[in-house]
């Protein structure tokens, strides 16, 4: 294993797009002041206080539950959703130092996932159904089949596929409204999970412009919700949130906690756009990989770029000025690793160690549980195993899993390359940062040196950057040069083996995969796309 540590700060990330603080602010406002950030994700909500420096003072979190109500299904509630929120940020807030205040507050949160509610009451008719879910896979099926996949990618910048909230949205009214007279009325109110939590913090119905560039709803380059994908989806425009920028006085935070009365919630994130933007990926070239349940693979490009059939083009956040990405989604990196310990009866954190005994190549799975994301989008693909036998072991099966991550992320970082040219290094975030032989493994496949970030909070941090940005408490000079990254991995694996590697796993991607070609069926594809 080969990897080196920056040690002190990182100095060299240049400046962030979109920045619009005032240069000589940060100073002024200084004085014991301290930045929130709060990351909503899947499975916990997160809190971060930092300090004027960029340095935590204080970390919390609360878990969130899920429920699997059917095959395909994912839901959560958000009620709890809610409860989580208050709860990790009164955890966090009893680190404050004596004497110090929170001078501005930043929201990250779980992208796609969407819920509906009435207007008057702000009660929730359903389930949050989560990004996660495929139950719109039947109407996405059918809309394809009638040709609209090309538009649907051209308005929203993103593939036809059930992970985005439009067929989910669909669904909720198909359920809760069918003729749509609640919604036309405007009685009803779809949301994402930002949406959601501005509302209860008496923000109104409001959507940040990056979050809304992934319902597949939004024209991603006017930025405003497209007429035509309304009607594609049966959605009326009436129910939807009006489209904001990622920075302004959202709503107040006094709702999240009493100390917080006064101060506003002054950005707005989705959690993958908060990471790239902590990472001061202000450059082309600096790709970061989020892990977590599943991974986004994210770096900046212009409003023109192709994305063509592999990635999205997305809006990473809006400060004065769109800062446009292209994206890769894995869906199953961290949830592969959780079911395959529930499978062996262990812990996550143990699959690990069984997988440092485990035998690599000899085995692999591919995590297609509910489909394949990038840079396949196949949802009808299953998941499989491969190149087992009767002296299969726990831990070949431990190091399939784990290995299986850093092969999907090493697809979509070719995409890229494919897409938008080189890429100059991989900058990481998320807890599996933590496991330095994944890390290591993910150099060695991608080929690309990869940079882990000093924190694993980092939607959180983001979030926290941005806010504390757009209230003056940094300046642009000050937030680019604020302590960022840690370890760096570089690749010690020969070009040859790489080679194979990557050969192995598209044999077993094609296995897994329902698509066949003129070429040679679904192996051959696969081995094209992924090499």
């Amino acid at each position: 294993m080969t990897s080196t540590s920056d040690g002190a700060a990182d100095r060299t990330d240049g400046g962030i797009a979109g920045q619009g603080a005032d240069p000589g602010a940060g100073r002024a406002a200084r004085g014991g002041a301290f930045v929130l950030g709060v990351d909503q994700g899947t499975s916990a909500t997160k809190a971060i206080l930092v300090d004027t420096s960029g340095e935590p003072v204080s970390v919390a979190s609360a878990p969130l539950s899920r429920r699997d109500p059917g095959p395909g299904r994912v839901e959560q509630d958000g009620e709890e959703l809610w409860r989580g929120v208050l709860d990790a940020v009164a955890k966090c807030l009893a680190g404050l130092p004596p004497g110090g205040r929170v001078a501005a507050v930043g929201l990250s949160v779980q992208r796609e996932s969407v819920l509906l509610w009435d207007r008057a009451t702000g009660e929730p008719l359903g389930p949050l159904v989560s990004w996660q879910d495929r139950r719109g896979a039947e109407l996405c099926a059918r809309l394809a089949a009638e040709g609209a996949a090309r538009r649907v990618r051209r308005i929203s910048g993103l593939p036809l596929d059930p992970m985005f909230s439009a067929a989910k949205a669909a669904w909720l009214l198909d359920r809760h409204d069918p003729g749509r007279g609640r919604a036309a009325r405007g009685e009803l109110c779809l949301g994402t999970v930002d949406s959601w939590l501005l509302h209860r913090l008496g923000g109104g119905h409001v959507a940040e412009v990056g979050c809304a560039s992934r319902t597949q709803l939004l024209d991603v380059r006017r930025r405003a919700w497209s007429p035509e994908l309304l009607a594609l989806f049966g959605v009326p425009v009436e129910t939807l949130p009006r489209v904001v920028a990622s920075t302004g006085e959202h709503a107040g935070a006094g709702g999240l906690h009493p100390s917080l009365a006064g101060i506003p919630v002054s950005a707005v994130l989705g959690d993958s756009h908060a990471a790239l933007f902590a990472h001061a990926a202000g450059r082309r070239g600096r790709v970061k990989v989020t892990y977590g349940t599943g991974s986004s693979v994210m770096g900046l490009a212009e409003p023109e770029a192709a994305a063509g059939e592999e990635l999205c083009l997305t809006i990473g956040w809006d400060d004065g000025e769109p800062a446009y990405a292209l994206e890769g989604n894995v869906l199953s990196t961290g949830a592969t690793i959780t079911w395959l310990a529930g499978v062996l009866g262990t812990e996550p954190g143990e699959l690990a160690r069984l997988a440092a005994r485990g035998r690599r190549g000899r085995l692999h799975i591919v995590p297609a549980f509910g489909g394949l994301g990038a840079p396949w989008w196949d949802d009808r693909a299953q998941a499989v195993m491969t190149g087992f036998g009767l002296d299969t072991r726990r831990e070949d099966m431990a190091r399939a899993a784990i290995d299986s991550i850093g092969l999907q992320v090493g697809d979509v970082v070719s995409a890229m390359e494919r897409a938008a040219g080189p890429v100059e290094e991989l900058l990481a975030d998320g807890g599996p940062t933590a496991n330095a032989d994944l890390m290591q493994w993910q150099a060695d496949v991608s080929g690309h040196a990869v940079r882990v970030a000093r924190r694993p909070e980092l939607s959180a941090l983001g979030a926290a950057h941005l806010a504390g940005a757009a209230s003056g408490v940094w300046s642009r000079r000050e937030l680019s040069g604020l302590p960022r990254h840690g370890r760096r991995y570089t690749p010690v694996l020969a070009v040859c083996e790489r080679r194979q590697a990557l050969a192995q796993w598209h044999s077993a991607v094609a296995r897994a995969r329902h698509r066949t070609s003129k070429s040679g069926g679904a192996e051959a594809e696969a081995s094209d796309r992924g090499s």
